[in-house]
């Protein structure tokens, strides 16, 4: 089942002799619980491309469709919406909010949505996460492998259509990120989770069960 579909996207910035083409008439789909790897060098597009999945960012021309709708139909005030309730974003540098502890960053997309939290739902997260003695713990008193679990959870709990992370490795050691992607992959098989990793490591993107190369704004190799 189809559950991404993105036409013909282009981003240009800037104009005349300072334009430049970010993304160039991309295309591609994403079914049901695939887990996808878009990989590319530093300025190849694609964390523009990641922003534009999730909403952060508009297109110059272009289409995204997540589960059949035109996300860019939607105002801004919907598309926020839209972008709380339906996609679930992990950043390299974790974005956690410093006052609140691990579990209360986790349910902040819920509190935001004035959702309740299925107490339940939430200890099976956590033990997921391996975070059952930090639930309590402020970012600060985490390791940088402990916020990156911290942020997953953040973008799991409402269990989104899709989840996009940036370069989720970029900021740990060798350890830590190999835990990450195994955490990342065992959301994927065992919550059936869509997600969307961007990465400049090869290596990592390997666990991903399509791997999509970006090369000046391009998609150059699908695998």
């Amino acid at each position: 089942m189809e559950i991404l579909k993105v036409e013909n996207l282009t981003k240009v910035y800037g104009k005349g002799s300072t334009e430049v083409r970010a993304l160039d008439d991309v295309s591609f789909k994403v079914n049901k619980g695939e887990f996808v790897a878009i990989v590319g060098a530093s300025g190849s597009g694609k964390s523009t491309l990641l922003h534009i999945l999730g909403g952060v960012d508009r297109p110059t021309s272009g289409k995204v469709y997540i589960n059949g709708e035109d996300i860019f139909n939607l105002n801004d005030e919907k598309l926020a919406i839209f972008r709380r309730r339906q996609v679930g974003l992990i950043y390299q540098f974790y974005n956690l909010i410093p006052i609140l502890n691990a579990e209360e960053n986790i349910t902040l997309p819920l509190s935001l949505d004035n959702r309740k939290v299925d107490k339940e739902e939430l200890e099976d997260l956590i033990k997921l996460l391996g975070l059952e003695r930090r639930k309590k713990h402020l970012p600060n008193e985490l390791s940088g492998g402990q916020q990156q679990r911290v942020s997953i959870g953040r973008a799991l709990i409402t269990h989104p259509t899709i989840v996009l992370a940036d370069e989720p490795t970029g900021n740990l050691d060798s350890k830590s990120s190999d835990e990450i992607v195994a955490l990342l992959k065992k959301s994927n098989k065992d919550y059936k989770q869509t997600i969307i990793m961007i990465t400049h490591n090869m290596e990592i993107a390997k666990v991903a069960d399509r791997i999509i190369k970006i090369e000046d704004g391009h998609i150059v190799k699908e695998v």
